[in-house]
C-alpha cells in the first residue's frame, strides 16, 4: 500500500508546472515554440499553477512581452531552463575553452536577470557541461552565484549517460560546498535520481534544505503514474523537509502528450496514492 502522510503531519501541497519553449523545441513539452504564448494559457486551463520557461538566449526576448503573457495567463514563472544553449550552441561552464566558458557564464548570467523580477530558479543542467575539468565549473559558478545574489541557481544531477559531471546529489552537494554560495541549491530530477541513486526518495532527504527545485517523471521517463516510481514516498520525504518549491513535470510525451496535460488532474492519486 502507498503511504499516506504520517500521523500528525500536516498534508502539503505544492504549485505544479509544466515546461514551454520559447525559442527551441524541447522534447519535455508538447507545444511548439512559435506558439508559446498561447501554450501558457493551455498550461494553465490543465490545471497547472506554474510553468517553467525553456529560453535558449534570453538576451533575444523581450521580458515586458514575458511578464505580460504571464499575468494574461494567470501563471506564476517557477524556473527557466538553460539546458538548450548546451545543446544548440556547445557552452559548457566546464569547458576548457575559455572562449565557451566565458559564453557560458554570461548566458547563465543572462537568464537570471530575466529570472530575477519573477524570483525565478535558473537550471543549471546541461550548461555545466556534458564533461570538463571539476575545478573550472566551480570556478563559473562562483562568478555567477556574485552575479546576482538574490536570484537561485539549481545545479541538477545527470545520470551518466548525459554527463560525467555530477551525477549523484552527494557529488552536487561536494560542488555546492566548494563554492561556497546560499544561493547555489539543487534540483532534483526523479527520472535522473531513480538511475544513479540506491535508496530513491532518501537522496531528496539528504539534499534537504538545499533543494530549490524539483522535477517529476516516472522511471523510463514518461508521465508519473503510467510506471513504477514509488511517488508517495517521495512525497513522505518532501514533508519531512519543509520543501518549498514547485514540482515540475519533465517527462517525454509519453503514453502521449494528452497525458501530459491531463496530470494535474490525477495528479493527488499519483502523488499521495489515496486519491485525497
Amino acid at each position: 500500500m502507498s503511504p499516506s502522510p504520517k500521523p500528525g503531519m500536516k498534508k502539503t501541497t505544492w504549485p505544479l508546472g509544466m515546461i514551454v519553449p520559447v525559442q527551441d523545441p524541447t522534447p519535455f513539452s508538447p507545444f511548439s515554440p512559435p506558439d508559446w504564448p498561447a501554450a501558457l494559457k493551455e498550461v494553465a486551463r490543465a490545471g497547472y499553477q506554474v510553468v517553467e520557461l525553456a529560453i535558449t538566449d534570453p538576451t533575444l526576448v523581450d521580458p515586458k512581452k514575458v511578464e505580460r503573457e504571464l499575468v494574461a495567463a494567470g501563471l506564476r514563472l517557477s524556473s527557466l531552463t538553460t539546458g538548450q544553449a548546451a545543446g544548440k550552441e556547445g557552452l559548457s561552464l566546464a569547458s576548457p575553452d575559455e572562449k565557451v566558458r566565458r559564453r557560458a557564464i554570461e548566458r547563465l548570467q543572462a537568464h537570471m536577470a530575466l529570472a530575477a523580477p519573477h524570483q525565478a530558479v535558473v537550471i543549471v543542467g546541461l550548461l555545466r557541461g556534458a564533461s570538463g575539468d571539476p575545478e573550472v565549473l566551480v570556478e563559473s559558478l562562483q562568478e555567477c552565484t556574485r552575479f546576482s545574489q538574490e536570484v537561485k541557481l539549481a545545479l541538477e544531477p545527470l545520470n551518466r549517460r548525459e554527463s560525467r559531471l555530477v551525477n549523484t546529489v552527494h557529488q552536487a552537494l561536494e560542488v555546492l560546498e566548494r563554492v561556497g554560495a546560499e544561493n547555489l541549491g539543487l534540483l532534483l530530477d526523479t527520472y535522473h535520481v531513480h538511475l544513479e541513486e540506491g535508496r530513491w526518495e532518501e537522496a531528496f532527504r539528504v539534499a534537504g534544505d538545499r533543494l530549490f527545485h524539483l522535477h517529476l517523471a516516472d522511471d523510463e521517463r514518461q508521465v508519473p503514474g503510467y510506471g513504477k516510481l514509488p511517488f508517495p514516498r517521495l512525497v513522505e520525504a518532501l514533508q519531512e523537509m519543509g520543501y518549498q518549491g514547485a514540482l515540475v513535470l519533465e517527462s517525454l510525451p509519453k503514453p502521449s502528450p494528452q497525458a501530459m496535460l491531463e496530470f494535474p488532474r490525477l495528479a493527488a492519486q499519483v502523488l499521495y496514492g489515496n486519491g485525497s
